[in-house]
């Protein structure tokens, strides 16, 4: 029976990887296959002692989840915040190391978090948490093993800290130890620009996949920020309508289409989207109801539930958020035809940016923007026809065939190297 919580992390991914095995004759039969592939490796704790602005030692606990390392070397994300729980740390490393199986690079994933809020600590003290983090952890780094990146309340800053410590510790400079860096710290250059071309690529193969173009569709954003106005000025160009679209608190609303122009500006001042004149503005989560052609959900998981999902009017869903869709009603909404673009596929971005700049630091030579574009399109192209060919193979909806095309890239792996 398949285990259920909608607020346990893990439990869901589980859950997910559980129905593509019910598909996938390979793990069908072999429930085995289903427990390596589920379960991450190992699980370590720590503790970082930080002096604080006022003298006082203050520790901070971290999570690491190691989920498989079949495909080599580990990528893993460094997170700060202070909701955190082993269960979504687990969940978030077997989901990342399902997106590198997905579009076919040779990662795998683990996750480290560390519970603090940053906006309780002066910048001098997110330094020294930071490079303390790194005294800790220096002896598994390396470009072989492990090249950690930012996540959540993360940055470039804070990668260039930990690069500078990192390089102090090792008695060598070494831009390849952490991927997200500034530019002046060997930052693989049109990042942003390539972040958002990824889902504009994905979202347009599966258009033409499906005999369809994104020319006049109408869509809703679920958070305005930094790479998702890039996306939305290539949409522009392309005739898209985007209708609706939110910040952090708030939804505008213009039935003609909402001016990316007078976004940026307002974005540009740190200002909310209230502040665009011409349009309605709302606070609810009920937009995500409203009429539409291509729904983006890219701000939190768990935007559509029980309470919400069979209200859904969108055609398309991409997901750029995790876990979005609580997993009981993908194959409710796929029964409606609604096409999702599973967030395995969707936001994979990251990881696929940041494998580009590891690999040019590792080379010590730096591609152009249209070496990065061209490449960066090949292979999410790639990725995004495997999955719909394998989900009409299979006579199942997006998510799915994703975990499939994922888990027999893994489980190959693991084969030959004799793990199954």
């Amino acid at each position: 029976m398949l285990e259920k919580n909608i607020n346990d992390a893990f439990l869901n991914a589980r859950r997910q990887i559980r129905e593509a095995c019910n598909l996938y004759d390979e793990c069908k039969l072999d429930d085995n296959k289903y427990e390596m592939i589920s379960h991450p490796r190992r699980i370590i704790e720590i503790n970082i002692p930080v002096k604080m602005d006022n003298w006082k030692i203050r520790f901070f606990t971290g999570y690491r989840s190691q989920h498989n390392n079949a495909r080599w070397p580990f990528k893993w994300w460094i997170r700060f915040h202070q909701d955190v729980s082993q269960s979504e740390v687990k969940a978030l490393s077997m989901w990342m190391s399902f997106k590198c199986a997905v579009i076919d690079i040779p990662l795998w994933w683990w996750k480290w978090w560390i519970i603090v809020n940053p906006k309780e600590l002066s910048q001098w003290e997110i330094e020294r948490l930071s490079r303390w983090y790194v005294r800790e952890l220096y002896k598994y780094i390396w470009p072989e093993q492990d090249v950690p990146a930012p996540d959540v309340n993360t940055n470039p800053q804070i990668m260039a800290w930990m690069m500078d410590e990192y390089s102090k510790l090792v008695w060598k400079y070494s831009p390849w130890s952490f991927t997200w860096k500034p530019l002046t710290c060997w930052w693989s250059k049109w990042r942003w620009t390539a972040t958002a071309q990824w889902w504009v690529y994905v979202l347009q193969k599966i258009l033409e996949l499906s005999n369809d173009k994104i020319e006049w569709k109408k869509i809703i954003i679920q958070w305005a920020w930094n790479a998702w106005l890039i996306a939305w000025k290539i949409l522009e160009e392309k005739w898209a309508k985007i209708l609706w679209i939110s910040d952090s608190k708030w939804w505008i609303f213009n039935e003609n289409w909402i001016k990316i122009s007078e976004i940026e500006k307002i974005k540009s001042q740190k200002k909310s989207v209230l502040e665009y004149l011409d349009a309605e503005k709302l606070w609810a989560k009920e937009i995500l109801e409203k009429e539409c052609d291509i729904l983006i959900p890219a701000a939190l998981e768990n935007q559509i539930t029980d309470e919400n999902a069979d209200k859904i009017q969108a055609k398309y869903i991409l997901e750029l958020a995790n876990w979005p869709i609580t997993p009981e009603w993908d194959e409710i909404l796929f029964k409606k035809w609604i096409i999702i673009i599973p967030d395995i596929l969707a936001n994979s971005w990251w990881v696929m940016v940041s494998y580009f700049e590891q690999v040019q630091n590792n080379m010590n030579f730096y591609w152009e923007e249209k070496e990065v574009s061209d490449k960066l399109y090949k292979k999410i192209t790639n990725a995004a026809k495997n999955v719909f060919e394998t989900a009409k193979e299979y006579k199942t909806h997006l998510r799915s065939a994703a975990y499939i095309v994922s888990m027999k890239r893994i489980l190959d792996a693991m084969k030959d190297r004799g793990e199954v």
